[in-house]
């Protein structure tokens, strides 16, 4: 397995530390640090953000009926990973994560468990083998029937935003009708200390993230059925009752496939 490289931060280990887990090391909180120094909000943007895929993976469940989850980009594990969502609701439920960060796969292995009725499993696949993925993901799930495809905070990581839609166009093609998409990342035009923070992040030597224009977050979803309120700020997409959510830079949506 490839060595874990403690001098170099990484954003899964970051965004764990802002969700308050403890899998990261002294140079991600330093660069989490310097990051908030600048731009605070970051923290209700990451906790927004896992916050959003709870209640897009909570209706995919009770809603759409879908049983079946593909989660690329996993991340640290921390709270209501998308497993403990979906089998909460559906015990049956199989999820397949995809990550090849070394950190994530060995704490994935140990914290990623499943119900008795249901299955979980991990592949150290990249983002960048969309057929590999698919190939893997078809050991657990069943891909001739729905299957909800998540992709969170993950594609703005692809530097080139065609390339980035070209990954999810290859991911949902193999997929059949009833099949969702559910995507959220950082988006450009809403909160300017967060651009500032995130360009200067870019330049520290860690894997870049490049926050993009709402209309290109919007273009992931092409020919594919926007749910209502479309792509959003996320604490905006279907808020829980009774709060007054205000909007952030992550947008996010959910699609089905016709």
């Amino acid at each position: 397995m490839t060595e874990i490289d403690t001098s170099v931060p990484h954003s899964a280990r970051i965004w764990n530390y802002w969700l308050g887990g403890k899998d990261h090391y002294p140079v991600d909180e330093e660069a989490g640090n310097a990051y908030t120094a600048v731009f605070p909000g970051i923290v209700t943007i990451a906790r927004s953000s896992r916050a959003f895929l709870g209640r897009g993976i909570r209706h995919l469940v009770r809603e759409a009926g879908v049983r079946q989850f593909l989660d690329v980009g996993t991340g640290l594990p921390t709270v209501d990973n998308t497993h403990e969502v979906a089998q909460r609701y559906a015990p049956e439920a199989r999820i397949v994560y995809v990550d090849n960060d070394p950190l994530v796969l060995t704490h994935a292995r140990a914290l990623l468990t499943s119900t008795p009725e249901g299955v979980t499993s991990y592949e150290d696949i990249s983002l960048y083998e969309p057929e590999r993925i698919l190939r893997a993901a078809a050991k657990t799930l069943d891909l001739s029937q729905p299957t909800a495809l998540i992709l969170s905070g993950i594609l703005g990581h692809v530097a080139d935003h065609a390339e980035a839609c070209d990954l999810v166009r290859r991911l949902m093609a193999a997929l059949p009708s009833g099949s969702h998409l559910c995507v959220n990342d950082g988006s450009r035009g809403i909160d300017p200390a967060y651009e500032e923070a995130q360009d200067g992040y870019n330049e520290t030597g860690a894997v870049p993230y490049f926050l993009r224009p709402v209309e290109q977050i919007e273009a992931y979803f092409a020919g594919l059925d926007l749910l209502e309120p479309g792509v959003v700020p996320v604490p905006l997409w279907r808020p829980e009752p009774g709060t007054s959510p205000a909007p952030i830079g992550q947008h996010g949506g959910l699609a089905r496939k016709p």
